[in-house]
């Protein structure tokens, strides 16, 4: 993840295949709206899965652009699909500017996107990655879902810090004996070791699988709050902030419905079945 497009295009086909799933992966927009930006290679490994040596088996990208698609598929069965962005919204800003109802022909919207209180993890410390990548595509996405009237449910970094998987649980999952749990141990060696180097101890952060769970399942979710939320586009250090109205003062639609607390044994028990 958040490395350059080359790589995530071809990680994305890898871990369907790693998956068993048959289901086509399209490339999207290999840089941001506007300005050029960082990747988190020191992170996820230059190949954005660890620096495993992964590659697809047997599949390749499908043909056509993500943004294209996506409002095709959104087109031919409106209301049917539950959109999940974990990564910077370029794509989703892409599709909007192609087809401004998007908002209302998705079922949900869940993003892992966000510093609601700006304890973010970027250069411009009060920004989390997928928004400080592409702030201008933020904006767009968070402003016209408001303007649709519809929101998107927010997992942001500060949930994830919140809901970080345990050296406990981390060795139950490094101890698993499948297929796709020796992908994801492979592919989270370097992170792990990161985080160890960081926070003293053996951790893990799962940002998109959080994300993920409360896709799939929404009654994970604990405690949630419905407010405005507005992606700041300028400033030395609030550039790529998500800047939430918690008073409800603006008076403007609340977009964003912030996810603050998960049932972390829910959470855990959904990630364990992905790896069964």
């Amino acid at each position: 993840g958040n490395v350059g497009l080359e790589h995530t295009l071809r990680n994305a086909v890898t871990i369907a295949e790693q998956a068993g799933l048959d289901i086509p992966v399209y490339g999207g927009s290999n840089r941001p709206l506007i300005y050029l930006s960082d990747d988190a290679a020191a992170f996820h490994g230059a190949d954005g899965l660890g620096d495993a040596g992964f590659v697809p088996q047997h599949s390749q990208p499908a043909p056509g652009h993500a943004a294209v698609k996506l409002v095709e598929m959104v087109n031919a069965a409106p209301g049917e699909y539950t959109l999940v962005c974990l990564g910077p919204l370029t794509n989703i800003a892409i599709a909007i500017y192609l087809d401004p109802e998007l908002p209302n022909k998705v079922k949900r919207t869940v993003a892992m996107a966000g510093a609601v209180t700006a304890h973010g993890n970027t250069p411009i410390f009060t920004a989390e990655f997928n928004i400080y990548y592409d702030p201008e595509a933020a904006y767009v996405v968070f402003e016209s879902w408001a303007r649709a009237g519809k929101q998107i449910e927010v997992i942001d970094w500060e949930a994830t810090m919140r809901h970080s998987v345990n050296e406990a649980q981390l060795d139950r999952w490094m101890a698993l004996t499948s297929a796709k749990a020796d992908f994801f141990q492979k592919i989270s060696v370097r992170s792990i070791e990161f985080l160890e180097k960081i926070f003293g101890e053996k951790s893990l952060l799962a940002p998109d699988p959080l994300a993920m769970a409360v896709a799939v399942d929404p009654s994970c979710v604990k405690r949630q709050e419905s407010h405005y939320l507005v992606v700041e586009t300028t400033g030395k250090v609030t550039r790529g902030q998500t800047a939430v109205d918690w008073a409800d003062r603006s008076g403007q639609p609340k977009n964003a419905v912030v996810v603050l607390d998960v049932d972390l044994d829910r959470f855990y028990e959904l990630f364990e079945q992905g790896l069964q």
